[in-house]
């Protein structure tokens, strides 16, 4: 393929998210930046979520791993639609019944002050870690299939990325996202689909002959009964579903966008929809992966793991099919970053700055900040993407997975607090009991050869560290008085 031609093809594919991005833009305000001003269509939000949740990690690195864990990953996903379902029912209500425009501002009104702002750090953290892990490995594949041959050092090439998302980001927020992650997760999609047709032609397969052959080279294994194993079936859905509720529940990106739908019904419909297509867009990565370990096999390809994808693609297969791949490819990685930039602008402006109940601020000093706080998480984002370069992890979906263990977990024990127990937290107490329970989860897994015998722990560490952090505030807890403390039942809409 000319490497010449490419760019083009990525110039003009950001030019029209520019065009959808100035369009949506017009008369964008605050409110616009931080929720939409309300007024999303549960649809759109449902289709561009898909992208947001998948990114380019289950792009690459998905089925990348069906080398090495078949199609065991199918367990999370299952869990996760588990968790998507607990989310629309107990999570949706009370963020819309007290009109939050950060979901972190339930932990000021239920735990207090110092609950609201350890919540929302551990957030910034969190997703600051994980956006910056999914935008290091596309970045790293583009630079590779395309922009390295243009002479770009990969330093460059992520700050152009960062750029091009900046430009289409900095003025309308999700008002503007919501309409570029659809476009982007429709070419996602489209790219998931040619990829494995084209490969089922190569292999000159059908569908169930294609199945038959993965399991013929037990690549094809879904559930994993060992209970020792890290992947075992009941542990992987257990923490699909903590995950589920974890990364996208309690997360301000994700829940920045269903509470921009204008009705509690529209944001649960779009959540059970989302559940739904989840479950059977991975198993459409999983069985590419399948289409690609076999097509490997059969040109003696030695490629596996996060560069499959890329080596099947951009050496065996047409020119037209490596362009849809790696518009593809951006159309995952962008869903990802700009949503990740966006909600922590958001969260830094709104729950750390306190920027909506500061009346001294006028709607200019207000987006002037608010930009500032943007372009400052773009600049950390590109420190972050050079910092993951030179770690260089041959896994990507392993290390985000294991640091949402470690970061969403005492997020998930103060909401189970709040939500779960009447009694009223030591807010004080609260950031250190946060900050133990991640320690004692990296402690044990340290030691666990010792500790555990040949039992070994896998994505429950998360739920475990929930569970310690709940522990820990029930433990430093003391009887409500007065008035009956605000929770998912009772919680009302402030005046």
């Amino acid at each position: 393929m000319s490497h010449q031609l490419l760019p083009l093809f990525i110039l003009a594919y950001f030019g029209l998210l520019l065009m959808l991005a100035l369009w949506r833009s017009k008369g964008a305000n605050s409110e616009s930046f931080f929720i939409g001003n309300r007024d999303s269509h549960w649809l759109l939000v449902a289709f561009g979520m898909i992208g947001t949740s998948l990114s380019g990690v289950t792009f690459i690195s998905v089925p990348g791993a069906v080398g090495l864990t078949g199609f065991s990953y199918l367990q999370i996903v299952i869990g996760q639609f588990f968790g998507y379902v607990l989310i629309a029912l107990v999570l949706l209500p009370l963020y819309y019944r007290l009109r939050l425009s950060s979901i972190y501002d339930y932990l000021g009104q239920r735990l207090g002050p110092r609950s609201y702002r350890t919540g929302a750090g551990f957030f910034i953290v969190s997703r600051t870690l994980g956006a910056t892990a999914r935008l290091y490995l596309v970045v790293l594949v583009l630079q590779d299939a395309a922009l390295a041959d243009l002479g770009l050092p990969f330093g460059v090439s992520t700050a152009i990325i960062l750029l091009m998302i900046l430009l289409y980001t900095y003025k309308g927020g999700v008002k503007t996202i919501v309409w570029t992650d659809t476009l982007q997760t429709a070419g996602m999609l489209a790219g998931l689909l040619i990829c494995a047709a084209f490969l089922l032609h190569a292999l000159d397969l059908n569908m169930p002959q294609a199945w038959a052959a993965m399991r013929a080279q037990g690549l094809a294994e879904v559930v994993v009964s060992d209970p020792n194993s890290a992947s075992f079936w009941l542990k992987q859905v257990l923490a699909g579903a903590t995950i589920a509720v974890a990364m996208t529940g309690l997360d301000q990106e994700m829940m920045q966008k269903n509470i921009s739908v204008k009705t509690l019904a529209g944001a649960q419909k779009n959540m059970l929809l989302l559940a739904t297509v989840m479950v059977a867009v991975v198993a459409l990565f999983l069985f590419l992966g399948g289409l690609l370990y076999l097509f490997a096999g059969q040109v003696g390809l030695a490629a596996r793991g996060d560069q499959i994808f890329t080596a099947v693609v951009m050496h065996y297969l047409p020119a037209w099919v490596q362009i849809v791949f790696v518009l593809a490819l951006i159309s995952a990685l962008f869903p990802s970053a700009d949503g990740a930039i966006t909600a922590l602008t958001s969260s830094f402006c709104i729950d750390l700055l306190g920027m909506q109940k500061r009346s001294d601020w006028d709607e200019a000093r207000r987006v002037k900040i608010r930009q500032r706080v943007h372009l400052g998480f773009a600049a950390l984002f590109l420190a972050m993407v050079m910092l993951f370069h030179w770690i260089a992890n041959p896994s990507m979906i392993g290390l985000i997975l294991k640091l949402a263990a470690y970061t969403y977990g005492p997020l998930l024990g103060m909401f189970a607090f709040g939500i779960l127990s009447r009694r009223q937290a030591r807010d004080p107490a609260t950031p250190f009991i946060a900050l133990a329970s991640p320690a004692l989860c990296w402690l044990l897994e340290s030691q666990q050869a010792h500790w555990l015998g040949e039992y070994r722990l896998g994505l429950e560490l998360l739920l475990l560290n929930g569970g310690l952090c709940f522990l820990g505030l029930l433990l430093c807890s003391k009887p409500a008085q007065g008035e009956r403390p605000a929770s998912a039942s009772t919680a009302q809409v402030p005046n």
